[in-house]
């Protein structure tokens, strides 16, 4: 089963992995903001770091769930 598969399998099952899923999206679309900016303040800079770390923080959740759920499978 690939990645995919188990990631809406998961959305559908898991209200953790949605509230991990929602906010990796919302992340995104905030940097995207900042990359539509020609120059960012420090607080900008500052601001664009932490949302960065969280929005890895969230994917890598997501990534160890559905590792989780795999390793579930298999036995």
């Amino acid at each position: 089963m690939k990645d995919t598969e188990i990631a809406e399998i998961l959305k559908n099952q898991s209200e953790e992995f949605r509230k991990y899923e929602t906010g990796h999206r919302e992340l995104k679309e905030s940097l995207n903001e900042f990359q539509k900016k020609k120059y960012l303040t420090a607080d900008e800079e500052i601001e664009k770091k932490k949302m960065q770390k969280q929005k890895l923080h969230y994917k890598d959740r997501m990534a160890e769930m559905i590792r989780q759920y795999k390793l579930q499978r298999n036995h």
